[in-house]
């Protein structure tokens, strides 16, 4: 006869036990009690039951950028031929628009115009800002009209800084979050992403800093290699093991958790909750892939792209 373990015990007269993992349960507890970031609401992504979501609708402004980080998908992009043109991507009633995706959208002379249009053209969607920061200025802000704004900070020092993303802007960047942070008619984000091995010391002073300056949230995320970046993050000291360790990149959370809301990527979120503790313990997640590719179709805006 066949009997299942817990059975098979018993006919030995061993009591089966069920296996406890104490570092599993907090890390349960803590996915389940996270909210999703702000970014991620209304995201396609956040619904398991749809079987090909796309990103929020975007703003395409320029695949430049003022920075080179050894992590980006957007050099990938261009790189490769890949990079959208400048333009809108998305439908005729988006919950939000990012502006943008790719490269830095405070490079382009169109900043203000775009977000101005935008706000007309969709007055009930949410605008988000994702930019590094570098280029803004006080100025500049009070002639922009945005909901949200994520800011990319992945070191919490000039150094480091300048050794991830090739430009010496620290200082700027910092600038731009304490602007960000004052005004709290938005939602400042810095964003981070998590490098073990390159930045795990960093993860939760850019929390406290961020903190200091009034930034409302971090939204940490995990690192995705791109196969022109590979060679230039293990140069930089990836620990390519634990970057595809679900545990590791909680664990950094967790830590950065108590210094200011922190939260993660939306669509893994929503994964990690459905895993019983010792899965999400032990899950790993499959961290290369090729450049991304935009989901959406470009579309007109009354005459303009």
């Amino acid at each position: 006869m066949r009997y299942s373990w817990e059975e098979f015990a018993r006919r030995m007269g061993v009591e089966p036990q069920i296996l406890e993992n104490r570092e599993a349960k907090i890390l349960k507890r803590f996915v389940m009690e996270l909210k999703v970031p702000t970014h991620c609401e209304g995201c396609e992504g956040l619904d398991l039951s749809n079987p090909n979501p796309v990103h929020h609708a975007s703003y395409e402004l320029t695949p430049a950028c003022n920075h080179d980080c050894i992590f980006c998908y957007s050099n990938v992009a261009v790189k490769l031929g890949r990079a959208p043109k400048p333009g809108y991507y998305g439908g005729d009633n988006p919950h939000a628009i990012t502006v943008s995706q790719y490269g830095e959208p405070l490079m382009s002379p169109r900043i203000v115009e775009v977000n101005r249009m935008l706000r007309e053209r969709f007055p009930e969607a949410r605008l988000d800002l994702q930019t590094n920061g570098s280029l803004l200025t006080e100025e500049l802000w009070n002639r922009l009209d945005f909901d949200l704004v994520m800011i990319s900070l992945d070191a919490s020092n000039r150094e480091k800084h300048l050794k991830i993303t090739g430009a010496d802007t620290f200082d700027a960047v910092v600038r731009a979050l304490g602007i960000v942070g004052r005004d709290k008619s938005v939602r400042s984000v810095v964003r981070t992403i998590f490098m073990p091995g390159i930045n795990d010391d960093d993860i939760p002073r850019i929390a406290e800093l961020a903190a200091s300056l009034g930034v409302d949230e971090m939204m940490l995320q995990p690192l995705t290699l791109h196969e022109l970046n590979v060679e230039r993050l293990r140069k930089g000291g990836l620990d390519f093991e634990r970057a595809e360790s679900v545990r590791e990149y909680l664990n950094a959370a967790m830590e950065a958790k108590g210094y200011i809301d922190t939260r993660i990527s939306g669509c893994q979120l929503v994964i990690y909750r459905t895993m019983d503790p010792l899965t999400l313990f032990s899950a790993r997640r499959v961290v290369r892939d090729v450049a991304p590719a935009v989901k959406r179709e470009r579309k007109s805006l009354d005459g303009k792209v």
